[in-house]
This record gives C-alpha cells, structure tokens and sequence, in this order.
C-alpha cells in the first residue's frame, strides 16, 4: 500500500487494485503537486468535511472516475443531489469496502458545504487495508476521544494537522500523538495559507522526543507502508 501527499489534507491511498483520496483539495491549493487533470484513477474519495479546501475537486473526480464518495449522512446527501454515486457514513460508524475497512471518529470542528450550507459533523478517518491502519485527523482540535481511538486501534500511521488557528497547534498534535499511540505521525494542515504556518521541524523534535518518529512529508513524496 502506498500513500501520498499532495499537501494541505490531501492524501492519496494506492492499495491494491483501488485507488482512494481523501479530502482531495488540488484546484486553489497553492501547495499541491498536482493539477486535477494529472489524476489517472479514483475509484473511492472519502471526506473529514465540508469546507472547500476539504471537498476540493470531489465533483470533478467523482464525475470523470464514477468515483463513490464517502461521507457523513447530510454531505453524502450534498454529494448525491450532485449526482455521485455515495455511501453514507456516520461517527463512530465502519463499512468494508473492497480496498478496506472505513471507519469515522469524532472531530471537534465545523463543517459546511463549499456554498456556506450545512454539513453534518466534521469527521476523522480510520482505513483499514492490507493489515496497516491510518488514522486521518481531518480538521480538529484535541480530544480525548484519540485516547479512545488510540486504545481500540493499532495504529500504524496518524495524520494530524498541526497548523493551529483553524485547528490543533504544535503542542495540541504532540498530545494527540500521545493518544493514539501511532508508531508513525504525519503532519498536515500547515503551510498552505499564511493563518496556518508552523514550524514543522520543531514538531518533528517534539514528536521524536516521546519516541514516536515523525515523517514529513512535501506534496508529491510517497511512502510505502
């Protein structure tokens, strides 16, 4: 299984024959790798939320690919009137799909469609494929539901943003890594816009000093897990 980073939350999963993104925000993200055009197969997309730089080029994908998206119950309904095919997901609630098993958790956040509209609650991510599970935060602040998750998850990878203002800072993801237990912490959310620079080597030293080992990740690397 292969995950990439195409920057901001914006993650590539290759697992098999399936090709999954998460919150796939290309078009207006000034730090991505990819143009939408560049995207060869999509076959599931799976969303933390509403908010445009989370929704990103859902409909483009879900339109050129008959891509199934993966949502909460009323941004799957959203997803739907667009006519995509969906699966309405909801906290606390999983589903095996072919690539893997698709589990949401709480987030603390906001979440309304790319219009301004309503959203349902933001979410976070458990994938579960080929014996790994990641974990993507989506947006939040800390919770100590990720003591939960930590406890009832083996955790190889955890994606957490670390941009503060809009969501958990430095310190707060140091915490959540402490949570979840993860062998592996990835930083996202940070550096795409002003409002959320951080010091992503200072995370790194904050991180590797409670013994967990942080991989930092510039839009288009790639890991295999």
């Amino acid at each position: 299984m292969k995950l990439i980073f195409h920057g901001h939350s914006n993650i590539e999963i290759n697992t098999g024959d399936y090709t999954v993104f998460i919150d796939p925000f290309i078009s207006g993200n000034p730090a991505c790798d990819i143009k939408k055009e560049d995207v060869k197969k999509c076959d599931y997309i799976i969303l933390t939320h509403g908010h445009g730089d989370h929704y990103g080029d859902t409909d483009f994908l879900a339109t050129k690919f008959g891509a199934t998206v993966l949502a909460t119950f009323e941004l799957a309904v959203y997803a739907e009137k667009k006519g995509h095919k969906t699966h309405q997901l909801n906290l606390g609630g999983g589903f095996n799909f072919p690539f893997g098993r698709v589990k949401l958790t709480p987030a603390h956040h906001s979440s309304s469609t790319p219009e301004g509209n309503y959203a349902g609650d933001p979410a976070g991510v458990l994938v579960s494929a080929e014996g790994k599970t990641i974990y993507h935060a989506g947006d939040t602040s800390l919770l100590e539901d990720m003591k939960i998750i930590g406890e009832t998850n083996n955790i190889n990878y955890a994606m957490l943003p670390i941009g503060d203002n809009y969501t958990m800072g430095i310190d707060d993801a140091v915490k959540a890594s402490v949570y979840l237990k993860a062998e592996n912490i990835i930083p996202i959310h940070f550096n795409t816009f002003d409002l959320i620079k951080a010091d992503v080597e200072e995370f790194s030293r904050k991180v590797e000093s409670i013994g967990k080992k942080c991989i930092i990740m510039k839009p288009g690397d790639s890991i295999d897990i």
